[in-house]
């Protein structure tokens, strides 16, 4: 007799060619209208399927993973950060979580470098000053920036995504500097040209752009608080293609509006998807609306992770990108 397929619920749209291959495999019940689930809508989910595909918007906490069904059994998070999920709650309740790292680290380094170049050469200015009809013709004195070349680059998180950054901030002639919770290995930091601070600080004190990439976790919340955001130069710009709650916003949008900071290029937000009024003012700024990571082909990449980690998983294996084991 045949194995009965899992009930796989998806929170949102996924590509097509994903959503296909679903329901190939599994009992795939898709959200065909791309609308966010409420929090009573994730519940109900939660106590019917076998396996549940969320994305980083969704808010798993313990008030919805405390009403999971007996069946639920994996939680194949569709993105590389899990602080969307209440992990202690999933171990409770026997549930192991996945999601998808490493694919996305090439894509988030390219936008985080777009927004490196963006800031200081002022092209969200530029283009909108086409975009008006008002360019009048070059003029020497006119809509300058600031060179990049030989500037001092800190890089506050050097996993996947911050090495990446690094190498290609180190061809566009930046000097590399990091903070991690340990130095990297010695040949990626002679390969990188890196130096290495322990008290970020120290670091922050002394570079003329500073990078997040690093998780939101608790210990992560406000790391850029207000006091490490006085320690940067007038001259510093602040990109953040990671997660929002990393800065204290409203410190920040206060120091850009005071010209106590050059710029910022920001791609999160701390309480997405509402952006700080603050930030829309300002000229110095360049936001996006979180798509450090928006390709197609590391969309479908997400999706073939999650699909190996829910075939491995009712297959009776390990998946292979475990965030947490079932305790059984």
């Amino acid at each position: 007799m045949p194995q009965k397929k899992p009930l796989v619920i998806v929170t949102r749209r996924l590509p097509d060619a994903i959503e296909t291959r679903m329901r190939e495999l599994f009992d795939a019940r898709l959200n065909l209208e791309d609308k966010p689930m409420s929090k009573a809508e994730l519940i109900a989910a939660a106590r019917e399927a076998d396996v549940l595909v969320p994305t980083v918007t969704d808010r798993l906490d313990s008030s919805v993973l405390i009403q999971a069904g007996p069946n639920l059994k994996l939680i194949a998070n569709f993105g590389a950060g899990v602080d969307n999920i209440d992990i202690a709650t999933a171990r409770d309740r026997g549930i192991t979580v996945t999601n998808t790292p490493g694919v996305l680290s090439e894509d988030t380094a390219d936008m985080t470098m777009a927004l490196i170049l963006a800031v200081p050469r002022r092209l969200v200015e530029g283009a909108q000053v086409i975009e008006a009809g008002d360019f009048r013709g070059w003029s020497p004195t006119w809509m300058l920036g600031h060179r990049i070349y030989g500037k001092r680059l800190g890089i506050i998180g050097m996993g996947r995504i911050g090495q990446a950054v690094a190498r290609r901030a180190k061809a566009f002639g930046l000097q590399i500097h990091y903070h991690n919770r340990r130095p990297v290995a010695k040949r990626t930091e002679e390969e990188l040209e890196a130096t290495y601070w322990e008290s970020l600080d120290q670091m922050l004190a002394r570079m003329d752009i500073v990078s997040v990439n690093c998780p939101h976790t608790p210990a992560t919340f406000h790391l850029l608080s207000a006091r490490r955001l006085k320690l940067l130069k007038p001259t510093a710009y602040v990109v953040n293609t990671a997660r929002g709650e990393v800065i204290d916003e409203n410190a920040l949008a206060r120091m850009l509006e005071s010209n106590e900071l050059a710029g910022a290029g920001l791609d999160v937000f701390e309480n997405e998807p509402a952006v700080n009024p603050k930030l829309l003012k300002l000229k110095s700024v360049v936001l996006l609306p979180h798509m450090g990571s928006a390709t197609l082909e590391g969309r479908l990449d997400m999706g073939d992770k999650v699909i190996i980690n829910i075939k491995t998983f009712v297959d009776g294996h390990r998946p292979p990108d475990r965030v947490l084991p079932a305790m059984l």
